[in-house]
């Protein structure tokens, strides 16, 4: 029996703010590090995305942050990615209470962000590029941060901030503590922790990259001119779904391409401002979008639970670029798919990928029937929500109303209807991976009552539904929504965070 929040030290206001959001017991990563974290101790941990690191870090950086004075942040966590960055910020507004929080990161103005840091926050969220500018302009010192948090280290390896990292560490207190977390603690990453831990507690969690075999992999031998129509009928029948392109053009022209399909697409790309990037991300994050198409350095540190389908529109790299790809659809032991359009030239170059992978050698005609369930993709369009409505900025999935009841279910409870909700990025009613029964099939972070989560193809509502006939998918953590009365508790293995 893993242990409560409360057992692990964690005070009883934000105990509360967590099982709100229906989160009442810790995933594997928070039970191994809060302790510790909150202890004082410098931790190194290693977690595959989408495992729960926010709460493992955050938790007791709240817990324990003192009062801060203007410009003098006394917390400090650094994330790769502009995209992350907010995503981190919006997971501490959810239970940080009075502690008061900002984010600052290129692309947008500087004013709001100096404004507030000149109010004086306790905790600062920044991306190292930012961070140092703000420094040389005299609007941030780091002089009385107590507690670092670097977060994805592994990523900021890749994207050559490390030095920057370092010289950040270097302004802040000599007797911080430095909590790191990382999908791998090898190469520079772990000179990074000997340079600047001090003896750290080190938790291990999961394998060391996504578990992506736990998807389901197919290759097809297609035609170049054949490859967009076959990517957007992919879509129609299992989305929400992200397609990887290897350049910022390409990201446009397919995003362009695939709208003529009648597909709702939101590209991402290093080209796009702070705006647009905002915008597309919280299209695809709240279902206006089905489907997010994005260059490989944009997509880094987006979390986004409960990707369907993932395609490799151009190839990866290397194995390991087709392992981050994939694992967008493998969080937490769960499934998905994961489709690559291979041309003739490039079967060589996926063969060997698929050898180091550990996946079956070879290549299939295209056969959309593979894909998703039967009938999706001759579905009528979903309309498409009016851009005045009010929306959510704060990447947290809402509600895409898929509805529809009868086929398989996919949820904690069997039953007639089905919630569904994210790990932080939740929102409201849904929270660390919780799946609440609900009325009649609706996809959404809310909701209660009797009834387990079908997520079917049948049955009304909207028009667009997902087709799922029979087979059950669980996944959650143990919370107290769902049918049964106001105070039952539901628990099912496996969900994501």
């Amino acid at each position: 029996m893993p242990p409560t929040f409360a057992q692990l030290g964690v005070p009883p206001e934000i105990v509360r703010a967590l099982d709100d959001r229906g989160i009442v017991e810790p995933f594997e990563i928070q039970s191994a590090t809060i302790a510790d974290a909150m202890a004082g101790r410098d931790v190194c941990g290693r977690a595959p995305t989408g495992s729960g690191k926010t709460l493992a870090f955050g938790i007791p950086l709240v817990a324990n942050v003192g009062d801060a004075s203007p410009r003098h942040p006394r917390g400090l966590i650094l994330a790769p990615t502009r995209e992350l960055a907010d995503q981190i910020h919006e997971e501490l507004r959810s239970f940080a209470g009075k502690v008061r929080t900002g984010v600052v990161y290129g692309g947008v103005g500087y004013g709001p962000q100096v404004s507030k840091l000149r109010k004086g926050i306790e905790i600062l969220v920044a991306c190292p590029g930012r961070l140092e500018d703000l420094i040389e302009r005299g609007d941030v010192s780091l002089s009385k941060v107590e507690t670092v948090v670097i977060d994805e280290a592994d990523r900021m390896a890749d994207m050559g901030f490390l030095p920057a990292v370092r010289r950040i560490l270097d302004q802040t207190r000599g007797d911080r503590q430095t909590v790191l977390f990382s999908a791998t603690l090898d190469g520079d990453v772990a000179k990074l922790t000997r340079e600047y831990q001090t003896k750290p507690v080190r938790h291990e969690i999961g394998a060391d990259t996504p578990d992506v075999l736990s998807a389901t992999h197919i290759f097809w031998r297609v035609d170049r001119s054949d490859r967009v129509e076959l990517a957007a009928e992919a879509v129609k029948r299992a989305w929400p779904a992200i397609v990887f392109v290897r350049t910022r053009h390409g990201a446009d022209r397919i995003g362009r391409q695939m709208s003529k399909y009648g597909v709702d697409t939101a590209v991402i790309h290093g080209a796009r401002s702070q705006n647009q990037r905002t915008r597309a991300l919280a299209d695809f994050m709240s279902s206006k979008a089905q489907v997010l198409i994005a260059t490989d350095v944009a997509a880094r540190g987006i979390h986004v639970d409960d990707v369907e389908l993932v395609i490799h529109f151009d190839p990866p790299e290397d194995h390991k670029t087709y392992i981050h790809r994939s694992g967008r659809t493998a969080r937490a032991g769960k499934g998905g798919m994961v489709l690559s359009l291979v041309q003739g030239e490039q079967a060589k170059d996926f063969r060997k990928i698929q050898r180091k992978v550990g996946l079956p050698e070879g290549l299939t005609d295209a056969l959309l029937s593979k894909i998703g369930g039967e009938g999706t993709a001759s579905a009528p369009r979903r309309e498409r929500p009016q851009r005045d409505e009010p929306t959510r900025d704060d990447g947290r999935r809402k509600s895409g109303n898929r509805a529809g009841g009868g086929g398989g279910s996919r949820s904690n409870q069997g039953g007639g209807g089905g919630n569904r909700g994210g790990q932080g990025r939740g929102g409201g009613g849904g929270g660390q991976g919780s799946r609440k029964g609900g009325g009649g099939g609706s996809r959404s972070n809310q909701g209660g009552g009797a009834g387990g989560g079908s997520r079917s193809n049948q049955g009304g509502g909207n028009p667009r539904t997902k087709n799922r006939s029979g087979g059950s998918r669980s996944g959650g953590q143990t919370s107290r929504r769902g049918g049964g009365g106001p105070n039952s508790r539901r628990k099912s293995g496996g969900g994501t965070r």
